[in-house]
């Protein structure tokens, strides 16, 4: 089951990591400050950002990637896919449960 790596700007982190489990795309999200530092049109940023750790289901992967684009107000967001090896059984089980 993945987890999909998403950052926002911090006025857009607790809207879009509702929304995805609301509409149960997300079993979970958790949300890290941090400061990225990146290259965009020639220049250096430094800008404050929120990681999101989106936890799904390869079957709500797709759709979960697809509302994120959606409603990201970057014109290219950094959504990355992670495929976890081993995870304890009872979270796998809850999260399936949980995503719809």
């Amino acid at each position: 089951m993945p987890t999909v790596y998403i950052t926002v700007p911090p006025e857009a982190a607790d809207e879009l990591a509702d929304v995805l489990v609301e509409e149960r795309l997300a079993a979970c999200v958790n949300q890290i400050e941090t400061t990225s530092t990146y290259r965009w049109e020639g220049d250096v940023h430094h800008d404050d950002e929120v990681i999101l750790l989106a936890k799904t289901t390869d079957d709500a992967a797709a759709d979960l990637v697809a509302r994120v684009h959606e409603m990201h107000p970057y014109d290219v967001p950094c959504i990355e896919r992670f495929d976890e090896g081993d995870i304890l059984e009872s979270f796998a089980t809850w999260r399936a449960d949980s995503v719809e």
